[in-house]
């Protein structure tokens, strides 16, 4: 899966590397004060920045358990059960919806014949993503 990369993506992408940093100093109990590098912080507790790795990984096996099930949270997600409330227009930027940072350019059917088998799922979107440096 590719990131966004339009400004307020990067921005989405940034908090929540801020915020991850900010986690693994205060479990280290490092102030701000002290001017350490993120690099440094990051040594000190043998880790790497992952947050992002995890969200996706935790999405794609997520919805790789709802498209292998055949359940009314399916029909919702592919769109077959239509809301009361008709929008005609919204104002702003569209909304990313929940499988558009899956497809890529593969389409929906594709993507619901890999979720069927595990192993093709698994290989695709559990080993594919490395953790973010």
């Amino acid at each position: 899966m590719v990131l966004k990369t339009g400004r307020c993506g990067q921005r989405i992408r940034n908090a929540l590397e801020n915020f991850e940093m900010w986690c693994w100093r205060r479990m280290e109990k490092i102030i701000w004060t002290n001017r350490v590098r993120n690099e440094e912080v990051l040594l000190a507790v043998n880790e790497q920045r992952n947050i992002l790795h995890e969200i996706k990984k935790r999405k794609a096996n997520w919805i790789g358990h709802i498209l292998r099930r055949n359940c009314l949270l399916q029909q919702v997600i592919e769109g077959k059960i239509k809301g009361q409330i008709e929008v005609t227009r919204r104002r702003g930027r569209r909304r990313k919806k929940l499988l558009d940072d899956l497809k890529n350019r593969r389409g929906y059917c594709q993507l619901k014949e890999e979720a069927l088998d595990r192993t093709v799922w698994r290989n695709r979107f559990g080993r594919e993503f490395g953790p973010v440096v």
